[in-house]
């Protein structure tokens, strides 16, 4: 390969070529429809071409100030998600690039309203803060504990997979003091299981410790009927995150940070500095200041302009059908004398050997 980028410069025309010719066909397009093992991402034409009109726009959409209109739009979709997990009027949050930066935000902001509850008590921190995951948690969540340096509790799974209260109660034993948060999987990476979130909440609730649903998967099924109850507890949750480039068919990058309270995310999470005045000052919504980020693109556009084109009930649909491809499928594997199902399906994952 020549140096392609050079003081002179190749020309539009050769860098398109080279691009072509050479380095797109070294790279995989993981939205192909042969892609039916790939979870990353399946946008809608729709998403993909408001993409590129969101790049092209060049909106700023860390705050109101300068990206009202943008942020209303997202502000619509987020308001959906929260109303579809059945979180109350008032809860909000923002998109960020990943599942990683959602999860790692309203983690951060669970400790600092658990250290500041702590505070307004008159008690003094633990040495060391924990959080709670299942031993099948995202890998994300062990990087998280390690850029805030706090422990991990990992609670061992039953039989089918599931996380649940009675198990972090014996996980935990003795060592409630020291935790912030629970983290229940809305969805995991390798079968598709989602924890029992609600007796997870109710676990979490009764030792004052902040509940957040990594969902960046699967939580996306509460909009199908036949995966909806899986995720009864919801309405209970303090935060939770769901990457639309994975099963709401947008494009790359995009994941919805949710809090039941975003005031807390606001607090732990807002910049001060004289530059930033003319915005912390006010009340506007501002998305930069509830997630670990300042500058930030529009990123929840895309989603925004696939639903409104095609409506929530076109999603659900699309999600649903989803779930009745995964049993099909699960069916004839378990119908084969040369397959065997590892796990009946709980969301669209399915495993077989």
């Amino acid at each position: 390969m020549p140096d392609t980028v050079t003081e002179a410069g190749i020309g539009g025309d050769k860098a398109l070529d080279l691009f072509g010719e050479i380095l797109a066909p070294a790279s995989m397009s993981t939205d192909h429809p042969a892609m039916v093992s790939f979870i990353p991402v399946a946008p809608t034409e729709a998403s993909i071409l408001f993409d590129l009109v969101v790049s092209a726009s060049c909106i700023f959409g860390g705050s109101w100030l300068e990206g009202a209109g943008a942020i209303y739009a997202e502000n619509e979709v987020l308001k959906l998600l929260a109303t579809e997990a059945g979180l109350p009027d008032g809860a909000g949050g923002v998109f960020v690039q990943g599942g990683t930066n959602g999860n790692l935000s309203a983690l951060v902001a669970a400790r600092f309203d658990a250290e500041h509850r702590l505070a307004d008590a008159g008690k003094s921190r633990p040495t060391r803060w924990s959080l709670v995951t299942s031993e099948e948690a995202h890998s994300s969540l062990a990087h998280c504990a390690r850029v805030m340096d706090v422990d991990v509790i990992k609670v061992p799974v039953g039989a089918d997979g599931r996380m649940t209260g009675t198990a972090i109660e014996k996980a935990v034993d003795g060592m409630w003091d020291s935790v912030f948060a629970v983290v229940a999987t809305g969805g995991t990476t390798n079968f598709g299981i989602v924890d029992d979130i609600a007796s997870v909440v109710t676990t979490a609730k009764e030792h004052g410790a902040w509940v957040h649903v990594d969902g960046a998967y699967g939580l996306a099924g509460m909009f199908a009927p036949s995966t909806k109850p899986h995720f009864d507890g919801m309405a209970g949750v303090d935060s939770f995150i769901v990457d639309p480039h994975k099963w709401l068919y947008a494009p790359y990058d995009s994941c919805a940070l949710i809090y039941r309270n975003p005031s807390i995310g606001r607090a732990a999470h807002t910049q001060h500095a004289s530059y930033l005045d003319v915005l912390t000052d006010t009340d506007e919504w501002n998305p930069s200041d509830f997630a670990v980020h300042l500058s930030r693109r529009a990123r929840g556009l895309p989603l925004w302009f696939s639903l409104a084109t095609h409506g929530v009930g076109a999603y659900r649909e699309a999600i649903e059908s989803n779930n009745v491809v995964a049993r099909d499928i699960a069916t004839v594997i378990r119908e084969s004398d040369h397959l065997e199902l590892v796990r009946e399906p709980m969301l669209s994952v399915v495993v077989f050997r």
